[in-house]
């Protein structure tokens, strides 16, 4: 009886898990949606690049982008399931008025074959947190020293505009992007066993931070691979 219990609650939790990680992929996606939706749509009109290429536009959307960041992971518990939605389209939006420019950069052969290997590692590596029996934890600590030094290395290489430097960096960022899926999906399947799944608020809130924090994984390892297949550029 203690056995079948056992096998019981490990099957709710696997059920719990497998639900919440549904809404998490789900408002990724929609996120990436409209990001490509906008990103191309102000690649799409002379008049809107022209206005995003302004030092003072670019500005004003890092600094939104790192506050609703902020916002989103530090309070959402705070926030409606309408207004932590919202909060996240919007980013995913602005994110996209920042990528606008690959379009003009980069040739479109470029950008899909990028896009399609970040699909491909993101989902093998997404996969490999979801089934692996190994703690990933330990690697998580490791992987956010490592998103540091690139993000130094990324500020020294202004000033040194060095191809090497730039090079490394990109197989680093790689790297560190590819092994931050796994261990971004396997803490937020291990978070998402526990969610109320009583509590609609919780579990919105709940999926779209996770949601963030893969989208954030997805969109860092596509720029990092654009620099590799956009080599050659038109």
């Amino acid at each position: 009886m203690q056995s079948f219990n056992t096998l019981e609650s490990t099957r709710s939790t696997v059920s719990v898990s497998a639900i919440f990680m549904r809404h998490v992929y789900q408002w990724m996606t929609v996120g990436l949606g409209v990001t490509a939706l906008v990103s191309y749509g102000i690649a799409s009109s002379m008049a809107a690049l022209q206005f995003m290429n302004n030092m003072a536009v670019m500005i004003v959307l890092v600094l939104a982008q790192i506050g609703l960041v902020v916002a989103l992971s530090a309070a959402i518990h705070k926030f409606s399931a309408a207004m932590a939605t919202g909060l996240f389209l919007l980013y995913s939006a602005l994110t996209g008025a920042m990528l606008s420019s690959i379009f003009v950069v980069y040739p479109i052969g470029s950008i899909a074959n990028a896009f399609l290997t970040t699909t491909g590692t993101f989902l093998a590596m997404s996969v490999y947190g979801t089934v692996t029996k190994r703690d990933l934890s330990g690697l998580g600590s490791f992987l956010f020293m490592g998103l540091i030094g690139i993000c130094i290395a990324m500020l020294v290489n202004i000033f040194l505009a060095s191809t090497m430097l730039d090079f490394v960096i990109s197989c680093a960022g790689v790297l560190i992007f590819t092994g931050l899926t796994a261990y971004d999906t396997q803490k937020i399947r291990q978070f998402g066993a526990n969610a109320p799944l009583g509590d609609a608020t919780a579990i919105r809130r709940g999926a779209i931070l996770g949601a963030l924090t893969l989208y954030l994984d997805f969109i860092n390892l596509f720029l990092m691979l654009l620099r590799f297949f956009g080599g050659n550029r038109d």
